[in-house]
């Protein structure tokens, strides 16, 4: 499913943007007549594919698009052919001129797909792992996790800034789950991220994002000097 936004401040043609991403396929679009409200979506959920008016009531298009994330596919949509030389000067990928019709939105897409899939064929697939939580199945990145903690016959997954997840498996089965390079027991009850790591003593981890501390575990001190190992070769 490709992720796309749709920012103009005229609902007839975000209805247009939609009704065509509809026909195309395999499209998840979100449409925003505020560009703020917009812009702000854009730069918490990094979409592949940006439509972006360019002559809005509050803001001007060409400005925004140099506010995008990095390979963001943009492509302007615009009843100016004047802006079409400001366009391309800021990596757009195609430029469509209102009102638009369909074969050359479609064309649009075929390019910023060329583009969207070159891009992930050199882009490392993030690593995932499924859980069952409550009635649900729901995967993971596992970029996302600082730790994990044993609750009886439950585990519980703490991700800054996100929803704790609660799901009915043993430690053993989730340390299994994890990237043996990127996770590390350290207590019965904890499993910690190394990336979350900020500083650690030999009986204590302290967290990025977080105030409370994880405790070591005697019978993981070769945990904590594997740890202890890791962290001198990444300071060299």
């Amino acid at each position: 499913m490709i992720k796309c936004v749709a920012i103009d401040d005229e609902p007839i043609a975000l209805s247009i943007i939609q009704e065509y991403c509809r026909r195309y396929g395999d499209i998840d679009l979100k449409c925003f007549t505020s560009p703020v409200d917009g812009m702000e979506y854009i730069k918490t959920t990094f979409p592949d594919i940006v439509f972006l008016d360019i002559e809005m009531n509050s803001h001007n298009g060409i400005t925004m698009a140099k506010e995008l994330p990095e390979n963001t596919c943009l492509i302007f949509t615009t009843a100016y052919s004047q802006y079409a030389l400001d366009g391309f000067n800021v990596d757009a990928i195609d430029f469509l001129h209102k009102p638009v019709f369909y074969p050359r939105f479609e064309r649009a897409m075929q390019k910023a797909m060329l583009l969207v899939n070159a891009k992930e064929s050199h882009t490392k697939k993030r690593d995932t792992i499924t859980l069952k939580v409550e009635y649900k199945t729901v995967v993971v990145d596992v970029d996302d996790i600082s730790y994990v903690e044993a609750m009886d016959n439950y585990v519980k997954v703490s991700r800054p800034f996100q929803p704790t997840l609660i799901s009915q498996i043993t430690m053993k089965e989730m340390e299994s789950l994890f990237p043996t390079d990127r996770f590390i027991r350290v207590h019965r009850s904890f499993i910690v991220s190394l990336d979350s790591i900020d500083k650690f003593s030999n009986r204590r981890i302290f967290l990025k994002n977080y105030d409370k501390y994880i405790p070591v575990g005697r019978t993981y001190n070769d945990s904590f000097n594997n740890l202890y190992t890791i962290f001198k070769q990444n300071d060299k």
